[in-house]
């Protein structure tokens, strides 16, 4: 078994960066290091006083430290890792791309008054776990031991689980409805006969080049698997059937 640098070493470039950057901003707001409304999406200072990087920082917070903080991790750590190891096997530049077009998509939908919010990380994050369940729609999945089920309606059930504990819905709903449309443009619309209008840009791919991003070509691959583990409180494994897989154990106390 890996040992924790070993594994933090070994994941994908963009998903790592992410989840880094989304784990270090609760840190340092637990900290009291900045202000919470600095870096939220505040529209009206967005158009008024050009306070532009708002439109950016909202998505590194996904809440305070609490069990939802730490699912929401498990999830980069899980859906991120499988869809830029797998499907986005070295395609670094169009991953980062299909985050930027999810962030700007939430950013889009978030200028409905019903849809508004502070902090759209917890959407992005929902809108990989959409794209995961596409991409591995026969993966079986497990929700807290009680639940099995395939991935394809993984989103929903974790939708539903978040309106039982109280959570708010609209989060969820727009990170689908990105997801959604991501995968609408990419995947559906072209198998359909179309065109993929909205391929990687140049400039995409020129920056995963000059940061040398591209994830190593030597890199193990999770195949799809048939079953599998969610949020089960005490660890979850990745490759599992394979008998190489690695598993994290469990960073808060339920």
């Amino acid at each position: 078994m890996s040992s924790p640098a070993e594994f933090y070493k070994s994941l994908p470039p963009i998903t790592k960066a992410y989840g880094t950057i989304c784990l270090m901003t609760t840190v340092a707001s637990h900290l009291g290091l900045y202000q919470l409304e600095n870096i939220a999406l505040i529209h009206e200072l967005v158009f008024s006083e050009f306070q532009v990087w708002r439109l950016l920082t909202n998505f590194f917070f996904l809440g305070n430290f609490s069990m939802n903080f730490g699912i929401r991790l498990l999830m980069i750590a899980r859906y991120g890792v499988q869809l830029e190891q797998g499907p986005f096997q070295r395609r670094t530049a169009d991953f980062l791309w299909m985050m930027i077009f999810g962030a700007i998509s939430l950013l889009a939908l978030s200028i409905v008054p019903i849809l508004r919010g502070a902090f759209l990380g917890i959407s992005l994050v929902f809108m990989l776990l959409y794209i995961w369940s596409r991409e591995f729609p026969n993966a079986q999945v497990n929700i807290y031991g009680l639940v099995a089920l395939k991935a394809f309606y993984l989103p929903w059930a974790m939708l539903a689980l978040d309106v039982i504990f109280g959570s708010p819905l609209v989060p969820d709903l727009m990170g689908i409805i990105a997801g959604h449309l991501y995968y609408f443009l990419t995947v559906l619309h072209p198998l359909a006969g179309g065109r993929n209008i909205i391929s990687t840009p140049r400039l995409v791919h020129k920056l995963v080049a000059r940061a040398r991003l591209e994830y190593p070509t030597n890199a193990r691959v999770p195949q799809e698997r048939t079953t599998g583990v969610a949020f089960t409180g005490r660890s979850y494994r990745l490759n599992s059937s394979t008998g190489r897989g690695f598993s994290l154990r469990r960073f808060w106390s339920s």
